[in-house]
């Protein structure tokens, strides 16, 4: 089950100060190693305008999926450079006043299976934050990490939710299966991909993961960020193919909606 929805909005708070701090002052040309092609100009642009996008379902109930016309003006609403960060930050704020006063009972649009879907945007956001935050850090350094509940939170929600669409199907090749194990929580991940997508299981057997083309144990947040893309496997402890991370570096990506 996920985290309740106060933890995940905890969180998208902290989360989104953090990128703010992370961002103010610095050069916007920064380069954002983790985001190829993107400066932290970018960055800030996409996480603002994500956050006034999942703010609208919210606030107005809107059941069906946006459009391309909407998403533009709901988005690219920034002005200067000078203002950007202050822009992220009062979008960001919005965003979390009306996930706060939002009702048991909300209903909207959604697009991962949550229990409502005001657990649904509390969730999506937390992670769309803390990751994007991990991004802002690695343009400036350093890069902190999640807390092993947020990390082994972020790894169900992206192995059993997001990279299980159809739209999320990688071109990967002969399949190989992956196993993952957190030193700092009893939890363990088994996930296979092949051309026909990406199965996650998040209560495997001893015996499915030591049979797994290759194995890595490390604390949450690092397995969080690994699978996120946002970090390498050069200082974890891995067993069997390596090549599999490469690959899954290479061939898997989230597209947000």
């Amino acid at each position: 089950m996920p985290m309740p929805v106060a933890d995940h909005l905890a969180v998208l708070r902290t989360e989104g100060q953090l990128l703010a701090a992370a961002a103010d002052g610095a050069d916007l040309d920064t380069p954002v190693p983790t985001c190829p092609g993107w400066a932290l100009r970018d960055l800030l642009r996409h996480i603002g305008g994500v956050h006034r996008w999942a703010r609208h379902f919210v606030v107005t109930g809107r059941a069906e999926e946006s459009s391309e016309q909407l998403d533009r003006e709901l988005m690219e609403t920034w002005g200067d450079d000078a203002d950007l960060v202050e822009w992220f930050r009062s979008g960001h704020a919005e965003l979390v006043g009306a996930l706060t006063d939002a009702p048991d009972s909300l209903a909207c649009w959604t697009f991962l299976p949550a229990p409502s879907p005001l657990a649904f945007w509390a969730r999506r956001q937390a992670h769309e934050t803390a990751i994007h935050r991990v991004d802002a850090q690695a343009a400036v350094g350093p890069v902190t990490g999640v807390a092993p509940e947020f990390g082994a939170d972020g790894l169900d929600e992206l192995l059993l939710r997001f990279l299980a669409r159809p739209r999320s199907r990688p071109e990967w090749g002969a399949p190989a299966r992956l196993a993952l194990t957190a030193t700092d929580l009893d939890r363990r991940w088994l996930v296979e991909v092949s051309e026909s997508g990406v199965q996650g299981d998040a209560r495997p057997d001893t015996a499915a993961c030591a049979a797994a083309d290759c194995a890595v144990t490390a604390t949450a947040s690092d397995l969080y960020h690994l699978m996120w893309n946002r970090r390498d496997h050069a200082d974890l402890a891995v067993t069997g193919r390596s090549d599999v991370l490469d690959r899954w570096r290479d061939c898997v990506a989230v597209r947000w909606s």
